[in-house]
């Protein structure tokens, strides 16, 4: 299976490398794509099998080897190229998650893949306890919430912050930055929460599912805690992220829930929901 791979930041520098190494299963990096050349270059350069480095958004489309498209830009990369990948015939795994929080954007690619035959695939992310939002769906839940605590630096130049007045710098404890629904946190926050989106869709969707959002100076994690309550019992789970270094609103467990995800598709045992 062939994979092609729309961004190539700090997430998908760590895919293609789990790609080229043979941890993502029995699949092969075909081509990158980013609106910044150099990163295409960049990541090329530290792989032993060399992908082939698209500079036109239209190659990707034209491609016929490619099986399925990693989306690791943005949501606005999303909205952009999604549908027309499914209309390329190529399946897609999106992790910018918080793009789908749009009702027809949302719809239409349900639609699209349905007619053409194709999938979507939303890794779990940087979150635990997604397998459980999923089954406890199919019984009432009367309570879904999600804290998301991270170092100050994770919320850089974010105009939301910028917007209310809201200073980080010089911090000295937590604080909290922003409560309120999934809907209004990935709007706010779309490159730090887009696993408050990738929960609403595995629950009960975008406007029952409460986010909190915390900048803290003391921790040097990405901590994601969920709480989920219904008539299937009470799920409590809490991950504590590494970030990546050089972009530390990102876990590197999402990057590796991604080519887990791939991993997935060549194996004929699956385990977990």
């Amino acid at each position: 299976m062939k994979v092609g791979l729309i961004g190539c930041g700090a997430i998908g520098a760590a895919l293609a490398q789990l790609i080229d190494s043979g941890e993502a299963g029995g699949v092969e990096l075909g081509w990158v794509y980013d609106l910044k050349l150099e990163r295409c270059k960049r990541l090329v350069s530290g792989l032993k099998n060399k992908p082939r480095i698209l500079r036109r958004v239209a190659e990707i489309y034209e491609d016929e080897d490619v099986d399925i498209v990693v989306e690791a830009a943005s949501q606005e990369a999303v909205r952009q190229y999604s549908l027309d990948v499914l209309r390329s015939g190529k399946d897609l795994i999106i992790l910018s998650v918080g793009a789908l929080s749009g009702e027809d954007l949302l719809n239409s690619l349900r639609t699209e893949a349905m007619n053409l035959g194709r999938k979507i695939y939303i890794p779990s992310g940087a979150v635990v306890g997604i397998d459980g939002a999923k089954a406890s769906s199919l019984r009432e839940i009367k309570e879904v919430r999600l804290t998301t605590r991270k170092p100050p630096s994770a919320f850089k130049n974010n105009e939301y912050l910028k917007r209310k007045g809201i200073k980080l710098s010089g911090l000295r404890g937590p604080k909290v930055i922003f409560s309120g629904t999934a809907r209004e946190a990935v709007k706010f926050f779309p490159a730090s929460v887009n696993v408050a989106a990738t929960l609403s869709l595995a629950g009960v969707g975008f406007d029952r599912t409460l986010v909190r959002i915390v900048a803290d100076p003391r921790i040097k994690r990405n901590i994601h805690e969920i709480r989920i309550r219904g008539e299937a019992g009470e799920l409590l789970t809490r991950s504590l992220n590494v970030p990546f270094p050089e972009s530390p609103r990102t876990s590197y467990l999402a990057a590796l829930s991604v080519a887990r995800t791939l991993k997935n598709l060549s194996e004929t045992v699956q385990v977990g929901t």
